[in-house]
């Protein structure tokens, strides 16, 4: 019976491996190509075949004024991203733990901070942008902008900190308090280090949400566009590899970003197995 099922075994593992090939190539083969195609000669296009190697593009990306303002754009997204990384982290953290607890009107108050994940972005960002028009309030990057990135990165950090949370034991914190820990100290140095990966987790995802993000801020960031923005504006007017010389830098600051995360996760990890081995 087993030598009978196990060519069909074998055929079907071929056949997942087969399809996921194809996902893998479905998914990254695009990214690929513009990596490729963003290191063309200055005589390079934007198709294959390529004209030469070399970094021109990257060069004339930031010294060049015809692509607008995009060392602006980028430096914004980047402040934009890692003020959405810090909020959405402490926001989420904190929401998380209270809904720990039951309390009156938990219910509502979820559904209200996940509403705006099904509202399309453009149609909220309009919402925003004639809020503040009402309250007479200039609109700008760093305060309607971030405030729009927000209302996309917070319920987001939500739901992952009640993933991370429904396995969390709460006889840790029990524990430290049968000790005689504060309820500073069983969140500094209890709560927040087991928690650690997943904190992590809502931190990349309020930065590459942030980082990433057009609809939202069309029409909230005022007269600062973001690099989405640029980069869409570059689309309509750029016929060169320097829109793909873009997309590879700021492909790279998202690796580099992600990166980071486990570097800081492995740090906290062999710190963990070092003092339990003390």
């Amino acid at each position: 019976m087993t030598q009978t099922n196990t060519p069909h075994r074998g055929l079907a593992f071929y056949l997942l491996a087969a399809f996921f090939g194809l996902f893998v190539v479905f998914l990254y083969g695009p990214m690929l190509m513009i990596f490729i195609l963003s290191f063309q000669g200055p005589t390079g296009g934007l198709t294959f075949p390529m004209h030469g190697v070399s970094f021109h593009w990257f060069g004339d990306l930031w010294s060049s004024s015809r692509y607008g303002d995009l060392g602006g754009a980028f430096r914004r997204s980047l402040v934009l991203g890692g003020l959405s990384l810090v909020i959405t982290a402490v926001v989420c953290l904190f929401a998380g733990l209270a809904f720990r607890h039951r309390f009156w009107g938990a219910g509502p108050i979820f559904y209200l901070a996940i509403v705006s994940l099904v509202v399309p972005g453009i149609l909220l960002g309009l919402g925003i942008s004639q809020l503040f028009q009402l309250l007479g309030i200039q609109l700008s990057w760093w305060l309607s902008g971030l405030g729009a990135h927000l209302s996309w990165t917070l319920p987001f950090g939500l739901l992952i900190m009640f993933a991370v949370l429904n396995r969390f034991d709460g006889s840790w914190e029990e524990a430290a308090r049968d000790a005689g820990a504060s309820a500073w100290q069983v969140l500094s140095y209890v709560t927040v280090p087991i928690l650690f990966p997943g904190l992590i987790a809502v931190a990349l995802f309020g930065f590459t949400l942030s980082y990433d993000e057009m609809p939202r801020s069309l029409l909230t960031v005022g007269g600062n566009n973001t690099l989405p923005i640029e980069i869409s504006n570059m689309t309509t007017n750029v016929t060169t590899p320097a829109l793909y010389a873009i997309g590879t830098v700021t492909s790279a600051v998202s690796f580099l970003v992600i990166a980071a995360a486990f570097v800081a996760i492995a740090i906290v990890q062999k710190r963990r197995a070092r003092a339990q081995k003390g």
